[in-house]
This record gives structure tokens, sequence and C-alpha cells, in this order.
């Protein structure tokens, strides 16, 4: 007798919603994402108790007529693609015709629709259509998803907390009302409005919205373009940054996806202008030939692939430089009302595929919960009023002349102009300075070099002497006269001139072990920046060291000349800024 045998639809449909159907976001994502293909201007979701009792996406699209309405909910049933060569031309959000099937088998589900004319009611129960009836003629959809997971327990317990299940909800409500400015969102929860918007199709207007009107100051407008892409959006200035990846959106004709190598040049665009750990916020809006991009890599749609994905980083990276070189990035330090705090979501990463086992009561920004609807208030000024960050085309000019006043903890350097005071971190502004000058020897360096009255001699273990070996041409370039000296030993006789003579060791040793634990993808370019780096710190003023007014001003000088003042090779500020009125409303002086 035959073993292998067709399995039946509905069980067939709980297995494909393991991988559709991961938490209550995931099906916000697949409704929310039906109502946009379906030329929706207008969005609304209600849920009850985070969507676990209930989610119900209304939209006012193009709606279903009642043989439409029931075929929908069949696996793989879908109106977006016909034939294989539609696979290389998606336009749509959804294409794959497995979320409505995956969803009806795991809840109950009421879908009312019209094309304008006599409605359809369908009514399903796990996957078994119970009835179907005649609805009003309202144009458009409402899809109304209950008692998710009824009849999957353990998928049911394995759902977090409802403050997780909500953040993650608002977290891609937030990035779609990013996507699709156009189209005008809300999201209810138990009766409270966490997310409006106007649909006026003004990007800035929702930033403002979702980060508030602090970082919105801080983020400027890029674009970009060459023969295969294009690119809109905004970034923020450098010291506006978050702990995690999630602020870095990116958003390709018109989906959220997700892109290791994008994120990756994303942030390294910034590198040396933020710390490291510490991730900017980003919206990138990418329109390309969808023949070059392929979505059909996973269930969730999320992750992309690219045709020319070096063509698209070159852009990305070169479009960010181009805006934050030419930015005075000095903090401006001002006097902020005081807030009370109140516990509600936090940020955290989103991620349909997989539940993150560490997921705890997450926190999202204080507007999002709030008694109040969040709705726009009309601009009275244009996107470009909200900025007030002073552009220089010359480099070299970016920071003001200062004058040295003072030292407190013999680490801050007190300095004034007639715009006010600034506030200098002499260790941070001297690692920059060395940092510029070791990376131009290193990128180019010369036959100079300084015989060492007393050699040095190095012992290494047996991996460390093999790696270190294969590396000795690399050495000899940047000037080091280096030998053999017995088992696993090397002797170094000369060094390149700009290592300072009283840190000669120190750096000669630092070197040797950068170069044994390079990556086994080595990039001479990032070997020779975080090779500056290093030194430089180690050859900078420490904190609680006294200087005079003079070695001041010679130190702000230096640093005037540095390509970026602003901040040390690890991302931290070397300058803060308090204006004179900022000063005067500190000490009371005026704004009575």
């Amino acid at each position: 007798m035959a073993k292998i045998k067709v399995m039946d639809e509905i069980l067939a449909n709980k297995i494909a919603a393991g991988e559709v159907v991961e938490r209550c976001a995931s099906v916000v994502k697949e409704l929310v994402e039906n109502s946009i293909d379906a030329k929706s201007t207008e969005i609304k979701v209600e849920l009850i108790e985070s969507g676990v009792k209930e989610i119900k996406v209304t939209d006012n699209g193009t709606g279903m007529d009642k043989e439409d309405a029931i075929n929908c909910f069949g696996r793989h049933a879908t109106s977006k693609i016909t034939d294989e060569n539609d696979l290389y031309h998606i336009h749509t959000l959804g294409f794959r015709g497995e979320a409505l099937a995956s969803i009806a088998s795991v809840s109950k589900i009421t879908l009312t629709t019209s094309t304008g004319d006599i409605g359809s009611i369908v009514k399903i129960n796990g996957g078994k259509i119970e009835k179907v009836s005649k609805g009003d003629a309202r144009r458009g959809t409402i899809m109304c998803v209950r008692d998710l997971f009824y009849n999957t327990p353990a998928r049911l317990k394995y759902l977090k907390s409802l403050y997780t299940e909500m953040a993650h909800i608002t977290d891609y409500m937030n990035k779609l009302a990013l996507s699709h400015t156009d189209i005008r969102f809300t999201l209810i929860n138990d009766g409270k409005i966490l997310l409006k918007t106007d649909g006026s199709g003004s990007l800035l207007k929702v930033i403002k919205c979702i980060y508030g009107i602090n970082a919105t100051k801080k983020m400027v407008e890029v674009s970009g373009s060459n023969n295969d892409y294009e690119i809109n959006g905004y970034i923020s200035l450098p010291e506006i940054h978050r702990s995690n990846k999630n602020g870095m959106i990116t958003i390709v004709n018109g989906r959220i996806v997700k892109n290791t190598k994008v994120n990756k040049c994303i942030n390294d665009a910034y590198h040396s202008y933020k710390p490291d750990n510490y991730y900017p916020i980003v919206v990138l809006n990418i329109s390309v030939d969808t023949t070059l991009v392929d979505v059909n890599v996973h269930p969730t749609k999320m992750d992309i692939k690219f045709s020319k994905i070096d063509e698209l980083t070159t852009l990305i990276d070169q479009m960010i430089k181009d805006k934050i070189t030419k930015k005075t990035l000095i903090p401006h330090i001002e006097e902020q009302p005081i807030i009370k705090e109140r516990k509600v979501y936090e940020e955290f990463t989103l991620d349909f595929d997989t539940v993150n086992e560490s997921d705890e009561e997450y926190i999202i920004n204080d507007e999002l919960i709030n008694d109040n609807p969040i709705e726009y208030e009309e601009e009275k000024t244009s996107n470009e009023d909200l900025f007030d960050v002073e552009v220089h085309e010359d480099v070299k000019e970016k920071l003001p002349p200062l004058y040295p006043v003072g030292l407190v903890h013999g680490t801050y350097i007190i300095c004034q102009n007639e715009k006010g005071m600034y506030i200098i971190d002499q260790h941070a502004a001297k690692e920059r300075i060395n940092y510029e000058i070791f990376k131009e020897k290193l990128a180019n360096p010369s036959k100079d070099k300084t015989s060492m009255l007393l050699p040095l001699t190095l012992e290494l273990t047996n991996d460390e002497f093999i790696k270190l070996k294969e590396n000795f041409d690399l050495l000899k370039e940047m000037s080091f006269d280096i030998e053999e000296f017995g088992m696993n030993s090397i002797i170094v006789k000369a060094h390149p001139t700009w290592i300072p003579n009283d840190l000669t060791n120190e750096m000669i040793n630092h070197i040797i072990e950068l170069i044994i634990n390079k990556e086994k993808s080595f990039s001479l370019e990032k070997f020779n920046d975080h090779t500056a780096a290093t030194l430089a710190c180690k050859a900078s003023i420490k904190a609680n060291t006294n200087i005079t007014i003079e070695e001041m001003e010679n130190l702000i000088s230096d640093l005037r000349k540095c390509d970026n003042p602003f901040n040390c090779p690890h991302g931290r500020p070397t300058t803060i800024y308090y204006s004179k009125s900022d000063l005067e409303k500190l000490f009371k002086r005026s704004g009575f």
C-alpha cells in the first residue's frame, strides 16, 4: 500500500502558517500590504489586546466581488501574478497567494468587501468557510481576524507579552507610514490611537511623527542616482543615533526590506563620525527596475537580492558622505523642558522570521502611547525651516575661530567667541589630529625611516610567527626594517619617521599585533584606518593632564585644519556648543 499521500489542504495551510504567520505583527503586515496593493488611500488597523484577541483592517481600496471574496482564501490564490514571467516584474507587495490561506487556517475570519456594488460577507473558522452572505455596497474591504492561534495552542503559548506584540506591530506600521506617505494610516489598540498620518506625501512629516521634532531638526535630505538606481530620503546628522539598527530603513520600490550589505554600507558611511556601536536614523527610498531585484527569497518578502549591489552601495556611500562632510557637526546644547518619563514600549529590531528568546517588555517613544491621537499640525513653514545647521563648502573652515580661556579637570578646554561658549575634549581633539596625520602617512608611505639605537626583538608563538611572516611585505611597505631572528622571533631595526620616539616600542608592538590578528578578508584601507585610530589614541593627551593656554591655542589651530574636526576617530564629539542665548536662559537672564 502506498505510504505517500497528498496532504489535506487545511493541514498544508497550517504548516505554511508556520512560515508566514509568526506572530500578530505578521498578520497585520500581510493584511495591510493587501490593502496597499488594492490601491487604498486610507487604511485603519484596530486591535484588541495587541491583536491577540482581534485584528481588524479597514481600507477604501478596490474591493472584491463575491467570487474573489471566496477564492482569495484558497492556497496559492492571487490576482497579482499569472505566469512565470510575472516573477521578474513584481510591482505589488504581495504575490505568493499564501498569506490569507495561512491566516485563515489558524484563526476565525470575517471578510466584508465590495467593489461599490452589492457587497459580500465571508465567515471562516479554522480554514473552513462557514457562511457566505450579502453585505453593504461600501467600496473597500474590512478584514477581521479573531482568536489568532486558537486551534494551535503551542503557537499561542509561544506569543510574548502584549507589550512585545504591540511593539512589533507599531514598528512595522511606522515603517509602512514611511514607505507610503501618500496613504492615511491609523493604528488603534484597545480604543487608543497610537499612530495617525495625514497622507499628504511628506516624508519629513512622518519622520517627525515617529521620531519627534528634535530628531527631525537633525535630519538632512539626500538624493542621488546612477544608471540603475534612483535614491531619495533623509539621513540623520551623526549626533542623532540609536543603539540598534532599527532606525536604518531601506525601501525598495515601496517595499520595506532588510539587506545586510546595504545596512553595512550606510553605517560605514558614518565611520569616525559616530561611535561604532551606535547606528544612524536613515530612511532611503530606492527606485530600481524590477528585473534587477529578486523579492522571491523568503515568505516574509523582507529579504531581497540585488543584481548590481556594488553600484548601489557605492551610490549610497557617496551620497551620505557628500552630505555630512558639508555640515557643521558641533552638537548644540539647548535647554530642554523637563518631561516626566513613562514606561511604554521600547525599541527593538523587527524580525518576522524568528522570535527573539530574550524578548522582554519593550518600550517605544512616549508620543506613540497617548490618550490623544497623534495628528499632524498644519505646517506654516517649509521643510527647510526645520533646519538651522550651517553648511560650509570649505571643509578647512568648518570649525570657527575659538579663543581658549581655561581648562576644567585637566580634560575640557573652555573656549569662547562672539556666538557663545565651546567645550573641547582635549583627548578627543588630539586623537582626531593624530588620526588624520597617521592615516595620511599609512596611506602614502614614504621611504623615510629612523634606525633604532636599540633594535627591538620580539618572541612570538608558532602561529603568530607564521601569520606575521606572511605579512613582512606589508611591514616593509610601511618603512619597517624587519627580519627573522632565530626560532619564532623577529628583530625590528628601523621604523617610519612618523612614529613618535617616546612611543616607538609600544606602537611597533601594537602594529604587529594588528597585523597578526587582521581579518581573512584583508583590506589595506580598513587596516590603515584601524591602525591610525588605535595609534592616535595612544599618542594623544590623556585626561587629567594640564596644558598651558599656548598649548590649547596650538591644539585648536591643528583641529581647525582637520577634514573632520567634530569627532574623534571612534565617533565621540570633540566639541560641544552653548549659544549666548542658551546661557542666558540657563541663568534666567532672558525668557521671562
